[in-house]
Order: structure tokens, then sequence, then C-alpha cells
């Protein structure tokens, strides 16, 4: 910047003092022509008032200018004549008035050297001065944009140390209404967000790692099962009592079933991941939950189970919103050991276009501070009897319908677990 500066300033100063000391001797000539010009009208005014010679010589006379009246009688006036030379400018006028000096001839002459001189005096000045102003210039760049610029390096020293691994810090500009504080500002925004992305990608990386360990860990058990089951099976005698056998089969049956389950909830748990396709269309809440009702009193008999709330209409995928009612229900007849009471209560959240599912039993409850962490992949709460992905999944579908899976207090303060499904409600009526 400071280069390019400067090479502007060599251009632009020449062409200043060039067009400077032009303007400067076109007018310096207009100036003598119009004096001389000037002199000989007064003579012409001085002869018609009858002016003797002599007393108008001596009013027309100014410095620098050469005066000489011939009268017709050859008689002169004034200063000798000269010679005209390349230096010498000479006017020349005939008196038309005054009874000595009608016909008379007056020369008026001035030496332009002294104009030249002047010129040259201008030239000089303007390369001196054009000179100075260059150099004095060139400091005051090199300091100035030192100083203006001193950002920019700060930005650099920053960006090579974040290269080199050392991270956290920012520029923080004093003042952000100018080009180099929006510039920094934007440079620390950026870094914000790149350190931000850089943490979110460790922690995923970490939490992927972690999974797959998890993953691999609840596998392992049932693969072994299986494995221990059909070696064992290879090695019985034929007289190996039938009871024996069947006990057998019905593990390999069990532990297959298992690590098949787990590997349908990895795969659910992938495609959520992925981006769940959804075929959503308005449903009858009320028939799906007492499906699901129906199914839960076949599975466990001794359970008591309940419905409240009017029939409302959700928007969602049926088929989705069956697995998460599903897996809360299965959660709460684990927790009271399938001879609690499970309760299902519906209710519309009108001010947000949305529907309530409560689903609570009377077990143990959740601990406060379990209420996020069970929502984790693998995770198993005390009488758990599966994968440890129910809930992940039931929250992940949840999410991929725009709504929301949480666990609360019982809203009638009693003891036992409460699952709260928002879900959006449907906006066209449905025929009972």
């Amino acid at each position: 910047m400071t280069v390019t500066a400067l090479v502007v300033l060599l251009v632009v100063l020449p062409i200043t003092g060039l067009a400077v000391k032009a303007i400067f001797d076109a007018q310096a000539e207009r100036n003598l022509n119009t004096l001389l010009n000037g002199r000989a009208q007064l003579a012409q005014q001085l002869a018609r008032q009858n002016v003797p010679p002599a007393n108008l010589v001596r009013r027309i006379d100014a410095d620098g200018i050469r005066v000489t009246l011939t009268l017709r009688g050859g008689q002169q006036f004034g200063a000798p004549p000269v010679e005209p030379t390349g230096q010498i400018r000479e006017v020349r006028a005939t008196l038309q008035a005054g009874q000595r000096t009608r016909g008379a001839t007056l020369i008026l002459t001035a030496d332009t050297s002294l104009l030249d001189g002047a010129s040259r005096t201008l030239r000089r000045v303007l390369l001196i001065s054009g000179g100075a102003a260059l150099l004095i210039t060139a400091l005051g760049l090199i300091l100035g944009m030192r100083f203006a610029l001193a950002p920019l390096d700060a930005m650099t020293s920053l960006a090579r140390s974040i290269a080199a691994g050392r991270r956290g810090g920012r520029l923080q500009p004093t003042r952000t209404d100018t080009e180099l504080g929006r510039t920094a500002a934007a440079f620390d925004e950026m870094l914000d967000s790149l350190e931000g992305a850089e943490r979110t990608a460790r922690s995923s990386e970490q939490r992927m790692r972690q999974f797959v360990a998890d993953a691999a860990h609840e596998l392992r058990t049932p693969i072994a099962g299986l494995q221990t089951a059909a070696e064992t099976l290879l090695q019985l005698n034929p007289g190996t009592p039938t009871h024996r056998r069947e006990e057998l089969e019905l593990l390999l049956v069990r532990e297959s079933r298992r690590a098949g389950t787990l590997v349908a909830d990895l795969l659910e748990l992938a495609r959520i991941d992925a981006g769940l396709e959804l075929r959503p269309r308005p449903i009858h809440l009320r028939a799906l939950a007492t499906a699901q009702l129906d199914r839960l009193r076949l599975v466990a008999p001794s359970l008591t189970v309940h419905l409240a709330g009017p029939d409302l209409s959700v928007f969602a995928d049926p088929d989705r919103l069956t697995q998460i009612l599903a897996n809360l229900l299965d959660n709460a007849r684990n927790a009271t050991a399938g001879r609690g009471e499970v309760d299902i209560l519906l209710t519309p959240a009108a001010e947000h276009r949305a529907v309530e599912i409560v689903v609570q039993d009377n077990g143990p409850g959740v601990p406060p501070q379990d209420r996020e962490r069970i929502f984790q992949r693998l995770v198993h709460g005390e009488r758990s009897q599966g994968s440890g992905l129910g809930l992940p999944i039931a929250r992940g579908f949840a999410r991929a319908h725009g709504g929301e899976l949480v666990c609360t207090d019982r809203p009638d303060g009693l003891p036992g677990a409460c699952f709260r499904l928002m879900l959006p409600a449907a906006t066209t009526a449905l025929t009972p």
C-alpha cells in the first residue's frame, strides 16, 4: 500500500507541477500584454487631453516598462529605443490627438527575462517542494500504515498460533465501527464457530465410539449365549433327555431374538440419525391408544390399565406412533413388575396446536437426576429388560414429528414414572 501510494504520488506531483507552471507562464504573459496595451491606451487618453510629451512619458512610465516617444519632428522623449530581440516584448502605437503629440510614435518595451527568471524560480520551488512532499509522505505512510495495519499483524499471529494448535485466542477489537474492527470481530466470530464445531465433532466422535463399544458389548452377550447353546447341542449324546435338548433350543431362540431386537433397534437409531422418512396423516389417538392397552392386557393380565381424555386427532405416522406408545407401555409394565397400574391421559394443548399424551405408572419412578440420562443410548434402568434403546428411539420418533418426549413428575403428585409425549394436532376434522 505504501509503494502504491508513492507511485501514485510520483505520477500526480509532476503532472500537477507542469500544470501549475503552464498556468503561471500563461497568466504572466497575459498580464504583460495587458499592462503594455493598457499603457498604450492611457497614452492615447493623455494625448487627447493635450498633455505635454514629457509629462505623458512620465505618467505612463512603470516598473519593467521602457517608454520611448518620438514626435513627428524627430524629437524623442523618454528612454532611447532598443533593438527587439527574443527577450524584448514591444508595443507600438501612433498617437491620434494633441497639438504636439498628434502623429507621434509611442514605443513600449518590456524585458521578458524577468518572467523567465520567475518561471525558473517557480520550477525550482515545485521540484523542491515536490521532493520534500514525497519524502514526508513516504515516512508518514510507512509509520501510519504500520500503525493502522497493526490489527492485521495481530490477526496473522493469532491465525498462526491457532494453526500451531493453541486454541482460545481472540482479537477482541476495541472498536467495531471501522473496516479492520469489523474484520477482527468477524474473525473472532469465525473462530468461535470453528472451535464450537470442533468441540461438537470431538464430542460426537467420542459418543460414537462409546456407542459402538456399548453396542458391541450388548451384542456380545446374546452372541455368546447363541454360541454356547449351539456348541452344547452339537456335543449332546444321542441318549440326552429330550427336555435338555428343548431347553437348549429355547435358549437359542431367546438369544437370537434378543440379538435380532438389538440389531433392529440399532437400525432404527441409524435411520433416525440419517433423517427418518415419515408418512404422517391425521389419525384417531384414542383408537390407537386403546389397541395398545388391549395388547398390554394380553401380555400382563394382572396389570390395571386406564385410558382417560377426549378422542383427539394427531398428525403423525401411525406405525412410528405405535412404536412410541409400545415402548412407553412396556417400560411401565417392567417398572411395575406386571402387577401395578398404568394410565394413559389424552389432553389437548390448544395454545400450541398440539396434543399431549401422558403415560404414567405407580412404580418406583425415575429420580430427577436420571430423567435425561435414561434417554441416552444403551442406558439401562434398575428393572430394564431391553437393550436400553427403547427410550432414545421413542424420543427420536417424537422429535422427527416435530414433538417432544420428556420424563416428569406425575401430575397428581403420586409416586411413579410419568412420560409426556407432545405431538402436533391434526388440522382437519376426522370422522368418529
